[in-house]
């Protein structure tokens, strides 16, 4: 699990982590137990050199840190001047971009990944090569641009979904043959959320065989984001039954700590984290979870460090109403739990939210009177 919250999760507009910051959540990530984490982008600024190599001095002996690089000297010596031995290099191979934002020819671009990644190798770097929207890219030139960087040296080769427009089946083709031509060379996957498929996309590219993921905490990042980290751990845990090494206990913390520091709320319904990820109104689903959990929750959610939440609503029923209001030392008889549940959901169809509170208060004025 490569996790790049402090370089693409930070490169949302709004996002902006001091050093003090960076160097938090990455000792946060670091007791996660994520493989990877990538500290920034020296190159780019005074403050994100400063905090690169602060990550590496805090958790360089946990993890691994790896540094962002165009494919360039000045970059690739940046990531070497912060004492990092690890280096993601990245140029685009998508017609779109060496057209536009490149003005580069494709045997350019094949001989700027061939220099660049052979010069980062014989720095003694880990080097990881990313073909930049290599979704979008001619699938013969993406395949030359793949075995050009490998010929150089690179360690692993890291297929970007750029903007998103894979779908699951698309992305598994694609990345079956990557891997085929990969050889012992780890391939990886750096999905964008654009059309909400960054998750469904990221296990479809570990099914063909990639053995690492990018992810960002709350999959925070640019436009509609990243695929998230703790969907993706779930998920090939929970569903796939990969053994990924992440403290998954420590999921919810971590999600809380990024979207404090970031200022970015965490949607209600987020899966994993979210407040209502294990929230429960309706009076069967409540009896259910109350008799045994599993019968509505797909992983317990302790196991994520989250909480189950019985809610009140116009859909409750006696068991959940039972269930809030002796937590709270309310004990009633069931006449008198109908005649409580009566004047909740009387509140509710009325548009009120009726807390734990409110209910207790309701059963207390009951049983006073």
């Amino acid at each position: 699990m490569l996790d790049t919250t402090l370089r693409d999760g930070e490169q949302a507009p709004g996002i902006d982590f001091t050093i003090e910051q960076k160097v938090q959540i990455a000792k946060q990530l670091a007791r996660l137990g994520v493989d990877v984490i990538e500290a920034g982008f020296p190159a780019s600024s005074e403050g994100e050199f400063i905090a690169t190599k602060k990550i590496l001095e805090e958790v360089g002996d946990q993890t691994e840190v790896i540094g962002l690089a165009r494919a360039n000297k000045y970059d690739i010596d940046k990531v070497i001047e912060a004492g990092l031995s690890s280096i993601h290099v990245f140029i685009a191979t998508s017609e779109i971009h060496m057209k536009y934002k490149l003005k580069m020819t494709r045997e350019e671009v094949l001989e700027r990944i061939y220099d660049n990644v052979k010069y980062a190798k014989s720095h003694g770097l880990i080097v990881e090569y990313s073909p930049e929207d290599a979704t979008r890219t001619d699938e013969e030139f993406l395949i030359k641009a793949v075995k050009t960087a490998i010929e150089a040296g690179a360690d692993r080769i890291n297929i970007p979904d750029t903007v998103g427009t894979m779908t699951p089946f698309t992305f598994y083709d694609k990345i079956k043959k990557v891997v085929s031509i990969a050889g012992d060379k780890i391939v990886s996957v750096h999905c964008h959320n654009d059309f909400g498929l960054a998750t469904a996309n990221s296990i479809a590219g570990v099914a063909a065989g990639a053995r690492q993921v990018h992810v960002t905490v709350n999959g925070i990042g640019e436009r509609a984001g990243n695929a998230s980290l703790e969907e993706v751990v779930m998920v090939l845990k929970k569903l796939m039954g990969y053994e990924v090494g992440i403290k998954t206990w420590l999921l919810y913390e971590t999600s809380r700590l990024v979207s404090e520091l970031g200022g970015i709320p965490i949607p209600y319904f987020k899966a994993i984290v979210g407040e209502n990820a294990f929230g429960h109104e309706a009076g069967i689903h409540v009896h259910g979870v109350i008799e045994n959990p599993a019968t509505y929750e797909p992983l317990s959610p302790e196991e994520v460090g989250n909480f189950r939440r019985l809610a009140l609503g116009k859909h409750s029923g006696i068991h959940g109403l039972n269930k809030i209001l002796e937590e709270q030392g309310i004990y009633l008889d069931t006449e008198k739990l109908k005649i409580v549940l009566a004047e909740i959901k009387k509140k509710a169809d009325a548009g009120e939210k009726i807390s734990p509170e409110d209910a207790k208060n309701i059963a207390l004025k009951l049983m006073n009177s």
